[in-house]
Formats: C-alpha cells, sequence, structure tokens
C-alpha cells in the first residue's frame, strides 16, 4: 500500500510510446518521476539518426506518497500501477540507482520477459546462430548469458544476450 508520509518508487503502466509525454506532464505535477531513457542509433533507408527511446516501454517511475496517488492515475496517458495482490508493488530506492548508473555509464540495457536459469535447455531465436540449441551454462551479467551448444558432437560455447533466446524442449 501506498504510505502517507515516506515517499516510495512506484511503476506505471503508461500508453504505448507515452513515456516521455507522461514523465513531462508528471513533473509539471512537481511529483518525482523517472523515465530511464538510452541513445541509440536508428537507421532508415535513407539516414541514420541517434534517438532517445525507453529503456522499459510503456513504464515510468514515480516517487510518491499516498496523496500523489490519485493526480499520477489522473495524468493523461497513465494506466495503472504495476500491482502484486491488488495493492501497488513499491520499488527499492537502490534498484532505481542501478539502473540510472547503469544509464549514466552508458551500458547498453536489453530488457527481455524470459526467466532463464543455468541448466535450462533454450534455442537461439534469432542472429547469426538462428535454430542453434544449447544449455545456459551461467549469466555473466544481466546483459549476457553463457549457453552451451552440443551440436556436431562438439561443445562450443557462446556468450549471447537473453533477449535472442528461447526456451527449448529439447
Amino acid at each position: 500500500m501506498i504510505t502517507n508520509k515516506t515517499p516510495l518508487w512506484y511503476a506505471v503502466h503508461v500508453m504505448p510510446r507515452w513515456e516521455k509525454k507522461v514523465y513531462t506532464a508528471l513533473l509539471e505535477q512537481h511529483i518525482e518521476t523517472y523515465a530511464p531513457l538510452q541513445k541509440r542509433l536508428k537507421q532508415w533507408s535513407d539516414r541514420k539518426k541517434w534517438v532517445e527511446e525507453p529503456v522499459i516501454r510503456s513504464y515510468v517511475f514515480v516517487k510518491i506518497t499516498r496523496k500523489e496517488y490519485f493526480p499520477v492515475l489522473n495524468t493523461n496517458g497513465t494506466l495503472r500501477f504495476v500491482s502484486f495482490e491488488g495493492k501497488p508493488a513499491y520499488i527499492r530506492e537502490e534498484q532505481i540507482t542501478i539502473l540510472r548508473n547503469l544509464i549514466e555509464q552508458n551500458i547498453e540495457i536489453e530488457i527481455t520477459t524470459e526467466r532463464f536459469e543455468p541448466g535450462d535447455k533454450v534455442e537461439i531465436a534469432s542472429g547469426p546462430l538462428i535454430g542453434l540449441k544449447g544449455e545456459l551454462i551461467r549469466h555473466n551479467s544481466s546483459k549476457k548469458v553463457l549457453i552451451r551448444l552440443d551440436n556436431m558432437n562438439e561443445s562450443f560455447l557462446v556468450t549471447i544476450s537473453p533477449s535472442l533466446l528461447t526456451s527449448s524442449n529439447g
């Protein structure tokens, strides 16, 4: 539950591609907010351009007390608070600090909804190794995992982004 006195961080689900608009609207209401953005080089058929994109699409973070709950929800583009068991789920200050530090250091962040553990059977879903199956050996970081590929009766260790993997049944 959102407390009366101590402001805590919460994730707010916003309309697709509205992260910057909601961020600006919340700041105008003097609500502490954070929308993690990262510069990425985008390429079109006729040009390349550096653009700021949300690291976590359709979400912004707010640090609020109970009295700011409804002003956040009533902000144009806001859909709902991320909840657990029917209550808005708070995010520890340390997690927001870590996310800010990663972005400030220009560490490229990729978000994946897949949860992989050592020993899981995985398949490479895209990239030059598409279709190869293997076993997850370990997580090197939040960005890379190490997998063993057992094709051609040889074992290869490959470091790859988790966003390129899917679960495999064998």
